[in-house]
Protein backbone atom coordinates (compact mmCIF):
# COMPACT_ATOMS: atom_id res chain seq x y z
CA UNK A 1 0.00 0.00 0.00
CA UNK A 2 2.51 2.52 0.86
CA UNK A 3 5.05 1.10 -2.15
CA UNK A 4 1.54 2.54 -4.41
CA UNK A 5 1.10 5.81 -2.69
CA UNK A 6 4.22 6.48 -3.13
CA UNK A 7 4.28 6.02 -6.89
CA UNK A 8 1.23 7.80 -7.12
CA UNK A 9 2.68 10.82 -5.55
CA UNK A 10 6.00 10.63 -8.18
CA UNK A 11 3.59 10.33 -10.93
CA UNK A 12 1.82 13.62 -9.72
CA UNK A 13 4.95 15.21 -9.21
CA UNK A 14 5.58 14.64 -12.64
CA UNK A 15 2.95 15.57 -13.99
CA UNK A 16 3.16 18.80 -12.24
CA UNK A 17 6.43 19.46 -13.26
CA UNK A 18 5.65 18.51 -16.78
CA UNK A 19 2.50 21.32 -16.66
CA UNK A 20 4.50 24.00 -15.55
CA UNK A 21 7.37 23.76 -18.27
CA UNK A 22 6.96 26.73 -20.50
CA UNK A 23 6.13 25.84 -23.92
CA UNK A 24 9.30 27.07 -26.34
CA UNK A 25 8.72 30.33 -28.33
CA UNK A 26 9.89 29.24 -32.45
CA UNK A 27 12.75 31.41 -33.74
CA UNK A 28 11.51 34.28 -35.92
CA UNK A 29 11.17 33.35 -39.21
CA UNK A 30 12.49 34.86 -41.99
CA UNK A 31 9.34 35.01 -43.99
CA UNK A 32 8.37 36.92 -40.67
CA UNK A 33 11.16 39.21 -41.04
CA UNK A 34 10.11 39.51 -44.48
CA UNK A 35 6.87 40.31 -44.14
CA UNK A 36 8.31 44.44 -42.88
CA UNK A 37 10.83 44.31 -45.71
CA UNK A 38 10.39 47.40 -48.50
CA UNK A 39 11.16 46.30 -52.13
CA UNK A 40 14.83 46.15 -53.18
CA UNK A 41 15.63 45.17 -49.60
CA UNK A 42 17.23 41.60 -48.61
CA UNK A 43 18.07 39.46 -45.48
CA UNK A 44 22.26 40.08 -45.35
CA UNK A 45 22.62 37.94 -42.20
CA UNK A 46 20.97 36.85 -39.63
CA UNK A 47 21.90 34.78 -35.68
CA UNK A 48 19.73 33.46 -33.09
CA UNK A 49 20.28 32.88 -29.40
CA UNK A 50 19.47 34.11 -25.76
CA UNK A 51 20.70 37.96 -25.71
CA UNK A 52 18.52 38.60 -22.36
CA UNK A 53 19.11 35.93 -20.17
CA UNK A 54 15.48 34.74 -19.83
CA UNK A 55 15.84 31.09 -21.80
CA UNK A 56 14.02 31.69 -24.67
CA UNK A 57 15.65 32.54 -28.58
CA UNK A 58 16.07 36.27 -29.55
CA UNK A 59 16.94 36.92 -32.71
CA UNK A 60 19.52 39.67 -34.53
CA UNK A 61 19.61 40.24 -38.47
CA UNK A 62 20.32 42.69 -40.87
CA UNK A 63 18.48 43.90 -43.73
CA UNK A 64 19.82 45.67 -46.63
CA UNK A 65 19.30 47.24 -49.58
CA UNK A 66 21.21 49.59 -52.06
CA UNK A 67 21.15 52.81 -50.15
CA UNK A 68 20.58 51.92 -46.45
CA UNK A 69 21.66 48.97 -44.20
CA UNK A 70 20.23 48.36 -40.97
CA UNK A 71 20.89 45.52 -38.36
CA UNK A 72 17.87 45.02 -35.72
CA UNK A 73 16.78 42.79 -32.96
CA UNK A 74 13.90 41.05 -31.38
CA UNK A 75 13.36 39.37 -28.43
CA UNK A 76 11.06 36.70 -28.21
CA UNK A 77 8.27 37.44 -25.72
CA UNK A 78 5.32 36.41 -23.70
CA UNK A 79 2.04 37.89 -23.13
CA UNK A 80 -0.64 36.53 -20.55
CA UNK A 81 -1.82 34.32 -23.18
CA UNK A 82 0.35 34.40 -26.49
CA UNK A 83 4.04 34.84 -27.44
CA UNK A 84 5.32 37.08 -29.88
CA UNK A 85 8.39 38.88 -30.59
CA UNK A 86 9.30 42.69 -30.25
CA UNK A 87 11.69 44.82 -31.60
CA UNK A 88 14.55 46.16 -28.86
CA UNK A 89 16.66 47.77 -30.64
CA UNK A 90 17.62 48.92 -34.49
CA UNK A 91 21.15 50.45 -35.92
CA UNK A 92 22.27 51.92 -39.01
CA UNK A 93 25.53 50.35 -40.16
CA UNK A 94 27.89 51.86 -42.52
CA UNK A 95 26.06 51.04 -46.22
CA UNK A 96 29.33 49.41 -48.01
CA UNK A 97 30.37 46.61 -46.40
CA UNK A 98 33.44 44.21 -47.55
CA UNK A 99 31.34 41.43 -47.75
CA UNK A 100 28.83 40.33 -44.86
CA UNK A 101 28.72 41.29 -41.65
CA UNK A 102 29.24 38.54 -38.98
CA UNK A 103 26.98 37.96 -36.18
CA UNK A 104 27.67 35.42 -33.63
CA UNK A 105 26.02 34.64 -29.77
CA UNK A 106 28.43 33.75 -26.91
CA UNK A 107 27.53 33.51 -23.83
CA UNK A 108 24.88 35.73 -24.08
CA UNK A 109 26.64 38.50 -25.99
CA UNK A 110 25.96 39.49 -29.61
CA UNK A 111 28.75 40.22 -31.23
CA UNK A 112 28.80 42.05 -34.49
CA UNK A 113 32.21 42.50 -37.07
CA UNK A 114 31.62 44.91 -39.84
CA UNK A 115 34.52 45.18 -42.14
CA UNK A 116 33.89 48.21 -44.23
CA UNK A 117 35.75 50.57 -46.25
CA UNK A 118 37.85 50.41 -49.77
CA UNK A 119 41.90 50.63 -49.91
CA UNK A 120 41.34 52.20 -46.29
CA UNK A 121 38.83 49.63 -44.38
CA UNK A 122 37.21 49.98 -41.32
CA UNK A 123 36.93 47.15 -38.53
CA UNK A 124 34.49 47.41 -35.95
CA UNK A 125 33.11 44.97 -33.41
CA UNK A 126 30.23 45.66 -31.55
CA UNK A 127 29.10 43.64 -28.45
CA UNK A 128 25.29 43.69 -27.30
CA UNK A 129 23.70 42.44 -24.26
CA UNK A 130 19.72 42.53 -23.71
CA UNK A 131 18.13 43.85 -20.84
CA UNK A 132 16.09 41.76 -18.84
CA UNK A 133 13.86 44.42 -17.69
CA UNK A 134 12.73 46.37 -20.54
CA UNK A 135 13.24 45.34 -24.68
CA UNK A 136 16.36 46.78 -25.02
CA UNK A 137 20.17 45.97 -25.98
CA UNK A 138 23.12 47.56 -24.29
CA UNK A 139 26.09 48.42 -26.35
CA UNK A 140 28.72 46.59 -24.21
CA UNK A 141 31.95 47.22 -26.01
CA UNK A 142 33.05 48.35 -29.07
CA UNK A 143 36.81 47.73 -30.99
CA UNK A 144 37.80 49.62 -33.60
CA UNK A 145 40.60 49.28 -36.31
CA UNK A 146 41.51 51.24 -39.11
CA UNK A 147 44.50 50.67 -41.64
CA UNK A 148 45.06 50.64 -45.12
CA UNK A 149 44.92 47.31 -47.20
CA UNK A 150 48.20 48.51 -49.08
CA UNK A 151 49.83 49.80 -46.52
CA UNK A 152 49.22 53.75 -47.88
CA UNK A 153 49.07 55.11 -44.49
CA UNK A 154 49.58 54.11 -40.65
CA UNK A 155 47.01 52.35 -39.03
CA UNK A 156 45.03 53.48 -35.79
CA UNK A 157 43.50 50.96 -33.23
CA UNK A 158 40.75 51.11 -30.20
CA UNK A 159 38.99 48.83 -27.51
CA UNK A 160 36.65 49.84 -25.29
CA UNK A 161 34.64 48.77 -22.58
CA UNK A 162 31.99 50.61 -22.73
CA UNK A 163 30.53 49.29 -19.05
CA UNK A 164 34.15 50.11 -17.26
CA UNK A 165 34.96 53.17 -19.10
CA UNK A 166 38.19 51.61 -19.39
CA UNK A 167 40.11 52.82 -23.09
CA UNK A 168 42.69 51.57 -24.92
CA UNK A 169 44.50 53.13 -28.31
CA UNK A 170 47.15 51.34 -30.61
CA UNK A 171 48.87 53.51 -32.90
CA UNK A 172 50.11 50.98 -36.36
CA UNK A 173 53.43 52.51 -38.26
CA UNK A 174 54.06 50.78 -41.52
CA UNK A 175 57.52 49.66 -41.73
CA UNK A 176 59.61 47.70 -44.91
CA UNK A 177 58.68 48.30 -48.32
CA UNK A 178 57.81 46.20 -51.11
CA UNK A 179 57.22 42.26 -50.31
CA UNK A 180 58.68 42.80 -46.61
CA UNK A 181 56.05 46.35 -45.96
CA UNK A 182 54.04 45.73 -42.59
CA UNK A 183 52.53 47.38 -40.08
CA UNK A 184 54.68 47.29 -36.36
CA UNK A 185 52.75 48.66 -33.27
CA UNK A 186 53.67 52.11 -31.83
CA UNK A 187 52.38 54.10 -28.88
CA UNK A 188 50.14 52.12 -26.74
CA UNK A 189 47.63 54.70 -24.36
CA UNK A 190 45.37 54.17 -21.96
CA UNK A 191 42.46 56.24 -21.09
CA UNK A 192 38.66 56.46 -19.17
CA UNK A 193 36.05 57.50 -20.78
CA UNK A 194 32.56 58.66 -18.65
CA UNK A 195 30.60 55.51 -18.07
CA UNK A 196 27.10 55.83 -19.21
CA UNK A 197 24.20 53.62 -21.18
CA UNK A 198 24.22 53.23 -24.53
CA UNK A 199 21.45 51.20 -26.35
CA UNK A 200 21.67 50.09 -29.81
CA UNK A 201 19.78 53.22 -30.84
CA UNK A 202 22.67 55.19 -29.83
CA UNK A 203 25.79 53.10 -30.84
CA UNK A 204 27.79 55.78 -31.86
CA UNK A 205 29.88 56.00 -34.86
CA UNK A 206 32.95 53.71 -35.15
CA UNK A 207 35.25 55.50 -37.21
CA UNK A 208 34.18 58.93 -35.34
CA UNK A 209 34.80 57.21 -31.94
CA UNK A 210 37.88 55.81 -32.92
CA UNK A 211 39.06 59.43 -33.95
CA UNK A 212 38.00 61.04 -30.46
CA UNK A 213 39.80 58.16 -28.94
CA UNK A 214 43.04 58.75 -31.00
CA UNK A 215 42.88 62.16 -29.67
CA UNK A 216 42.34 61.06 -26.26
CA UNK A 217 38.39 61.81 -26.11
Amino acid sequence: MRARTLAALLLLVAGTAHAMQRPEIPPLSDDEIKASMKDGEEIESRVDGDINGDGDIDTAYIIRSDETRWLYVQFAARGEFDMYHELAGSFELDVYPQGNAEMTISRGVLIVKDLTGGTTATMATYRYRGEKTQPKVRLIGLDVTVYSRTYAHDGSDMSWNVLTGDVITTRFKVRGTGDDVGYDKGEIRRFKRPVKAYYMDDTPNADATLDDAMAGK
